[in-house]
Order: structure tokens, then sequence, then C-alpha cells
């Protein structure tokens, strides 16, 4: 069996992968050396690694990950793919998946960094530290006294919507904090530790008492643009948005005109509709608003987390269970 990877994966991982399968029971191909050769790659099973697609957003892809498109296209032979992300929404993912390839994610890798990156966010919101920071910035003493006091996070309601690996985590913190919490997904079946749960039909009937809209769930024909002015609109004035989802779930010129109203109290944005941001953006200089550059999901110990997700699904393969995270079974 012939495993295609990045040269870099190759020198990290190579003995490792060699030593959780039979001595002589796989080979290796990299990216680079196949893409050299110009000739159909005969590898069997690719991993896609995080140093592949860590530098392209979904708008410029890098070199590195073109190159690696352009094996994947040329192995003909090629019957799984393992990626390193919790969503399998690049065009390469589908046309793969059209030819009978079967693509597996690392969902629920980054599931507990991505809950720490948005409860920080969060607090930091509501205990409105950006606007603090500006006024150390300006070397002002700004007390938030009175009106403009936080609201304890205490009893506040947030709906999260997209129960997979990352919104279960988040609710878990989020009640631990006091939180009201409605869990927002395909099917009304509970989900723990959601105080409620609804499909995604009802969100509307929520939101006039969300003072969170938390997006977590993947771009699909249900969920693009759920995130939009009329939502926002229905939500109680001072209310928050947080999008660690998809760019596509949010309407982000809604985002912006909510926020310059006041209908929105503030945001923290990790995905947008195009990647990298455009510096001329108005989110980048609007009041308690928080951007990351698609990274809350990354942390030192990610990679390895990937990495076993990866050796667990290839223990599968060899013995023709069914793969974790396989996009198909998931649909």
């Amino acid at each position: 069996m012939k495993l295609l990877l990045s040269a870099h994966a190759l020198d990290l991982w190579g003995p490792r992968i060699e030593a959780a399968v039979p001595e002589g029971a796989i080979g290796f191909v990299t990216a680079e050396d196949a893409l050299a050769a110009g000739a159909p790659c005969d590898a069997d099973i690719a991993f896609m690694t995080r140093e592949v697609t860590g530098a392209s957003t979904k708008n410029s892809p890098t070199p590195e990950l073109q190159g690696f498109q352009q094996v994947l296209r040329n192995a003909p032979r090629l019957k799984w793919l393992q990626i390193h992300p919790a969503g399998a929404d690049r065009p390469i993912y589908a046309e793969l998946r059209g030819r009978g390839v079967k693509v597996t994610t690392a969902s629920g890798a980054t599931a507990t960094t991505v809950a720490h990156s948005t409860l920080g966010a969060m607090i930091a919101l509501n205990r409105r530290f950006p606007l603090l920071a500006d006024a150390q910035r300006r070397h002002a003493w700004e007390p938030r006294l009175g009106e403009r006091s936080p609201r304890d996070l205490k009893d506040q309601h947030a709906v999260i919507v997209g129960l997979g690996p990352i919104g279960r985590a988040l609710a878990g913190l989020l009640k631990m904090l006091g939180l009201r919490v409605t869990g927002v997904r395909r099917t009304e079946a509970p989900v723990e530790p959601c105080d409620r749960t609804i499909a995604y039909e009802g969100l509307a009937g929520v939101l006039p008492t969300a003072d969170w809209l938390i997006l977590c769930c993947p771009a699909s024909a249900q969920t693009r643009g759920i995130a939009n002015a009329a939502a926002f609109a229905a939500m109680p004035r001072g209310s928050y948005v947080v999008n660690v989802a998809r760019g596509e779930v949010a309407v982000e010129a809604d985002i912006v005109a909510a926020l310059q109203s006041g209908q929105l109290a503030g945001a923290y944005l990790d995905v947008f509709e195009r990647e990298p941001l455009d510096p001329a953006s108005p989110l980048w200089d609007l009041p308690n608003v928080i951007l990351s550059p698609h990274t809350a999901s990354h942390s030192q110990g990610q990679n390895e987390a990937i990495f076993e997700i990866f050796l667990e699904n290839l223990a599968r393969f060899r013995s023709g269970d069914p793969l974790r995270n396989d996009v198909d079974a998931l649909a």
C-alpha cells in the first residue's frame, strides 16, 4: 500500500507510521516527488497535513496546496484521503468523493481548542476588554460604571448553531458559567449538555431571547447565510454574534450594519466570506469586535491530535472497518 504525503510529514511521522503497521505493509511517495515526476501517482491513500494548507486561504491557495491537489487528481488508484480540518468544503474534496475516494476529516481533534478560543472571546467581549484595550492605547482612564457596566454572564442565553464536537464542548463550558444553552442542529433530538435542542427550522423562534448567537456549524445549503439581517433584528438589542464555523454561514455586510447600528454590541469572528479579510473592511476598526485570522483551532498540540486520528483511520482502512469522520457517512 502506497501513502501520499508531503516531504515534511514524511520526515516528521514516517517512522511512526511504519511502526503502526506490519513490516513492509506500507510505502511512501511525497507530493513533491510525484509532482516533479509528472506521471500518474500510484498512491492508494493520502494524508494532507496542515503545512500543505496552512498558509492558504480559501481564496488564495498556495503553490504547495495547488501542487498537492494536482497530484491527487493524477492518482487513479487513490481510495482514501485523510485531511486535517474538521470541515471538508474545498472543491477538491467533493471532486474526489465523486470519483469514489473516501474523504475523512479530523473533526474532534480541535474541538477543545476552538471551544476555549470562543469562551475566551465571549468573556473578553462581555467584560468589554476590547474597549478597555482601546482606552489603554489612548492613555484614557474610562471606568465601566453605571450603564456602561458589563452584564453578568450568568443567566444569559446562548444559542449554539451546530452541535458537533465544537458545539458540544462549548455548551459544556457555558453551562458551567451559568448560561442557558439552546442547541440548533438538523433534528430536535436532545443533545447534552444543552438545556434544549431545536432543528434549524426553529432558529427564528429562539432568537428574540438570544444574548449570543454562536455559529459552529458546517457550511451547507441549510446553513449558508443563516446569520443575516433578519436574524440580528430578531435578537435583543445589545446581543452578540460569534462565528467559528465558515464565513459563508454569516452575511458579513449584515454583521457590519448591525454592529454599526448598535443592534449587535460586539462580535468574535474567526472566519470570513473572503480570506484573508480585505484590509479595507470596516470590521477591522469597529469597537468591541475581536477578529482572528482563521486560527481559533490552532495550538501546539493540534498536529499530534490530528495524526492520532490518521493512525486510527489507517488501522480501520487496513481492516476494512468504517472510517472515523467519513464525510459521506456524516452527510
